[in-house]
């Protein structure tokens, strides 16, 4: 190892270090993050340029930063609107992405809609370095009208053990929802209709995402109201399964299709309404990564990430 690598490694394991949130009674506040840390609905990944961080709105708003504390604002993932989001959303204004790495490429999942309603799309870009401006739109991934009693928003992508592929959305009417995706495309494979319902809630459901650690399958959802600053009712819960298709069950046993889920943080302090999650494997453990509204600044929007402990069987953010 050269010695700037060395030199590299040292300064990120110290930025880890500076990063670790500190404890609290009940839930922990979010890891240290500084800089342009606005944001909603964030999904982050690790590029050999250091870490990206897209979120809702402005063609898909990035941030970047060496060392996952300091961030900067790094414009957005598209350059300009595409022309067959006019199809779904009149504004143009694509929502909620999901960013990884598989197979030498990046993924960006991201769906199109209006709020309120159900005329949605899930679309896919890909890249080769996973960088703002560096995508290349690959069409439609699925489509929800107002004849469907579910919504196609909200996307998180799943690349099971055994290189099968699966895709959690869904937001309000009949929860969420899972399909398979062919890796050779990124979509559905054709002919391909099986939906499986995974999640429902009274008083709002969305936000999924789907992970696996040691055996099983969890699904961390996004649970009440977004968007409305310290007003706000997101609250992050989690079921798991042996299956990725389900039935996921929280700690008690309820099924997350009857409403159950185990949480995993709600408001607290200046926190307020966290969710919008994602979550990343980093070096150092596995992040959730999601926004919270900040009551000591009028309710503004804010990049939350905490590392997760698993030795329970569950996730617990710390």
């Amino acid at each position: 190892m050269t010695r700037a690598a060395l030199a590299s490694l040292l300064g990120l394991a110290c930025a880890l270090l500076l990063w670790q949130p500190t404890a609290s009674a009940a839930y922990p506040p979010p890891g240290l993050v500084t800089g342009d840390i606005g944001i909603h609905d964030p999904s982050m990944v690790r590029t050999d340029q250091g870490y990206v961080v897209y979120g809702s709105n402005d063609l898909l708003e990035a941030r970047i930063s060496p060392d996952r504390t300091a961030f900067t604002d790094a414009g957005s993932a598209f350059t300009g609107p595409l022309d067959w989001w006019g199809e779904i959303s009149p504004d143009r204004n694509p929502w909620a992405p999901d960013v990884s790495f598989h197979n030498g490429r990046y993924y960006l999942y991201y769906a199109v809609s209006n709020f309120g309603q159900n005329n949605s799309a899930i679309g896919l870009a890909t890249s080769d370095t996973g960088l703002p401006g560096s995508w290349t739109d690959q069409g439609m991934v699925h489509r929800t009208t107002a004849a469907n009693d579910y919504n196609a928003i909200d996307p998180s992508l799943l690349v099971d053990d055994d290189g099968r592929w699966w895709l959690s959305f869904g937001s309000w009417w009949t929860g969420i929802k899972v399909v398979e995706i062919d890796p050779a495309t990124g979509k559905q494979f054709p002919g391909d209709t099986a939906l499986h319902p995974v999640a429902s809630a009274d008083g709002g459901i969305e936000g999924p995402a789907l992970v696996k650690h040691d055996g099983f399958y969890y699904l961390f959802n996004s649970y009440g109201t977004c968007c409305a600053g310290t007003d706000s009712t997101y609250r992050i819960r989690v079921g798991r399964a042996s299956s990725p298709t389900g039935p996921f069950l929280d700690a008690n046993g309820v099924d997350l299709r009857n409403g159950g889920g185990t949480f995993v943080l709600e408001s607290h302090g200046r926190w307020i309404g966290p969710g919008g999650q994602s979550v990343l494997s980093d070096v150092d453990g596995d992040l959730l990564v999601y926004h919270y509204y900040d009551g000591e600044d009028n309710g503004a929007p804010k990049l939350g990430v905490n590392l997760l402990d698993w030795s329970s069987g569950w996730p617990v953010a710390y």
